[in-house]
């Protein structure tokens, strides 16, 4: 029987044939297709013509067909639906693949063909893409070590093989202390809790085989929880359980694993001829290097931390009132933070909730779609990877544009956090292919499905990204859609998010899940007049994490991470009741593999440009004014990693921004 990964997928938009594959197709097919890559590279290296575009760089761009179809589904449930299985081939294929990409920036007859090409760059009569595309697959070839020879080459060989090994490690380890770990709950503990908080608690309970509700390290789970619960001794439990994540001894600590990762990626800088992996990593990126990183940060420190401090003082006033004497501490700041919300605001998230069903929420974030690009949404009905799933095709003035999959409640079988994937990204070249995109979420289940304010913040999030990939228009996959800086790639997701605040888009799509009716005005003014609560609080447990994923990358490389981290969080004065939002062992985004490796910050680099660039709208008038709109999806969102981003930024607002709209969008301006 053919193997369903390797065959030619004869579905509907060419979707993975889910209902035909089986745990046991991954490691035959996985064989068979990096044989015929290797097959393919081969051929490009030893073809007796001179080197030209033709045949080499676009002969790379060329995609093998099926090792595509076996990644694309691989890592696709290896992420949002793993099983033991799985978690087994995900640790056997990790170091396969990283030795199979290895081999290939350095074939020395490869790249002797990518530097005559490179070298004769100027007699080529390229398009400016073409030559984008030459320049990037050239640095790669050179960062990836093709210029290295003997020792260093094969310990270069043995660093990348090593660091996919370890960063799958870390990934199993998280997803296997969150998936253990939950607190049952006695019908009295409920006591307190909003209904929405009690029905995902008992949702939770059903997932995990419990008879009765449980807390879970599920952010949609465990943040209302320590929002709402009146038990502190609950709250400090969760709270420890969640911040202990990766670091809980035994077989899944990631302590070790950590220090293991920050010093090969320092050897293999030092490989390359930089002093550090910080200064390594942010040469591609828009801010270059580590200063300019630090320099934004801080920035955003000081005034952030002021706030927070202030804050902090007003909530232990407020805890000393219920006649708790002490510090605050960080289980305690959520739950008088909501109090205080409710006093000061007059905005109870329990009276919220309600009017931010799921449903409603992904309709809006369609509508917006709509009036800005044209883009409509049929559902369809075809197998996908989970019954939780969900597809739709993404059509423009009746042709088809893209598949958007929907994967969007919270299982054990599921890494935390939310993220954004193409099984299929945008092309022109060798033929026209149109993007698959997932988004990937855990938001708390029930019937119907509420989200907090944050949640539909990052369900809008998520879908940027998603219109970034779908919206994409370049001829080469290598540089479609999301395939742009680290420090560029967030701008169109937080972007997107302004448009959940727009007045119109609550009053048409945040109806109450009983009565239908919509968002009363009173209550839309609160939702919106605190939409910069509690924003000294978000931004310092953000900054911390990005400053101590700098530190870590700079310098020589921390025997102790956790000893670094605290160093770092005791130099720029860390208020005792906030932790890091992700302390080492769970930093997922630095340890599971390069991605965000001195690059947390980029969140925030973005944010100076999408403050900026939905100011753009406000000044045309509209947050739907569809010059603007054109504007972006000319410059930036069909662009891809088709130019440097600066200049794609430039042509869209005709400068670059500076720190100033960010702090006055998070309320932290002077």
């Amino acid at each position: 029987m053919t193997n369903p990964l390797l065959k030619d997928w004869q579905t509907p938009f060419g979707l993975a044939p889910f209902s035909e594959i089986s745990d046991a197709d991954f490691a035959p097919a996985l064989e068979a297709a990096l044989d015929a890559h290797k097959d393919q590279i081969e051929a490009i290296a030893t073809n007796t013509e001179a080197p030209s575009f033709a045949n080499v760089i676009e002969a790379l761009e060329t995609p093998c067909q099926p090792l595509e179809q076996v990644l694309s589904v691989f890592f696709t449930v290896a992420g949002a639906d793993s099983n033991p299985a799985r978690e087994a081939l995900q640790r056997e294929f990790s170091p396969k693949l990283a030795a199979h990409f290895s081999a290939i920036t350095a074939n020395k007859a490869l790249y002797a063909r990518v530097q005559a090409v490179w070298n004769k760059r100027d007699t080529l009569d390229l398009t400016d893409e073409q030559a984008r595309v030459l320049m990037l697959t050239h640095r790669g070839f050179v960062r990836g070590g093709a210029a290295l020879e003997g020792a260093d080459d094969q310990r270069m060989q043995e660093i990348k093989g090593r660091l996919a090994t370890l960063g799958t490690s870390f990934t199993q380890n998280l997803l296997a202390d969150e998936r253990e770990w939950f607190l049952p709950l006695t019908e009295d503990d409920l006591e307190g809790l909003p209904e929405f908080v009690v029905s995902a608690a008992r949702a939770a309970g059903l997932e995990k085989g419990q008879d009765g509700p449980v807390v879970t390290l599920s952010r949609s789970v465990i943040t209302p929880f320590l929002q709402f619960s009146p038990r502190r001794d609950l709250r400090e439990a969760a709270f420890k359980a969640f911040v202990a994540r990766g670091a809980n001894g035994g077989e899944t600590d990631n302590r070790e694993i950590a220090a293991e990762i920050l010093g090969l990626r320092k050897e293999r800088a030092g490989l390359l001829g930089y002093d550090s992996f910080a200064t390594y990593k942010l040469e591609t990126e828009m801010a270059k290097t580590p200063d300019a990183v630090r320099n934004l940060l801080m920035d955003v420190w000081q005034p952030a931390k002021a706030q927070a401090e202030a804050d902090a003082k007003i909530l232990t006033e407020m805890m000393h009132a219920d006649g708790i004497n002490g510090d605050l501490e960080p289980w305690d700041w959520r739950y008088y933070s909501e109090k205080r919300r409710v006093a000061e605001h007059d905005l109870d998230e329990a009276e919220l909730k309600p009017y931010l069903q799921l449903e409603q929420m992904i309709k809006a974030s369609f509508a917006c779609a709509n009036r800005l690009f044209g883009l409509e949404f049929s559902p369809l009905d075809v197998p996908l990877y989970h019954e939780d799933c969900r597809a739709w095709e993404v059509t423009r003035g009746g042709q088809h544009v893209a598949v958007f999959i929907g994967d969007y409640f919270a299982r054990g079988s599921k890494r935390s956090g939310a993220w954004c994937s193409a099984m299929r990204s945008q092309a022109k070249f060798p033929e026209v292919q149109t993007p698959i995109v997932i988004n990937v979420c855990n938001f708390a289940a029930g019937e119907p499905a509420l989200l907090s304010w944050d949640d539909a913040r990052t369900l809008f999030h998520e879908f940027g990204h998603a219109l970034h990939q779908m919206l994409s228009n370049v001829t080469y996959e290598s540089i479609s859609g999301t395939s742009v800086a680290r420090d560029f790639v967030e701008l169109p997701s937080q972007l997107y998010e302004h448009w959940l605040e727009v007045p119109e888009v609550l009053q048409d799509f945040a109806l109450h899940a009983e009565t239908g009716k919509a968002m009363p005005e009173d209550l839309l003014q609160k939702v919106l007049g605190a939409a910069t609560y509690d924003m000294g609080f978000q931004t310092v447990e953000y900054v911390a994490s990005a400053l101590v994923d700098l530190a870590f990358h700079e310098g020589e490389a921390a025997r102790d991470p956790m000893e670094k981290q605290a160093e770092v969080l005791a130099e720029i004065g860390m208020p005792n009741a906030i932790k890091m939002r992700h302390a080492t062992p769970q930093f997922a985004h630095v340890f599971a593999g390069d991605g965000y490796s001195s690059g947390y910050y980029s969140y925030m680099w973005s944010e100076v440009m999408d403050a900026d660039a939905f100011a753009a709208f406000e000044e045309a008038g509209s947050a739907f004014d569809q010059g603007r709109a054109e504007a972006l999806e000319a410059c930036i969102l069909s662009t891809g990693g088709s130019q440097d981003p600066a200049d794609l930024y430039r042509a869209f607002r005709g400068r670059l921004p500076g720190v100033e709209a960010l702090l006055k969008g998070r309320g932290l301006a002077a």
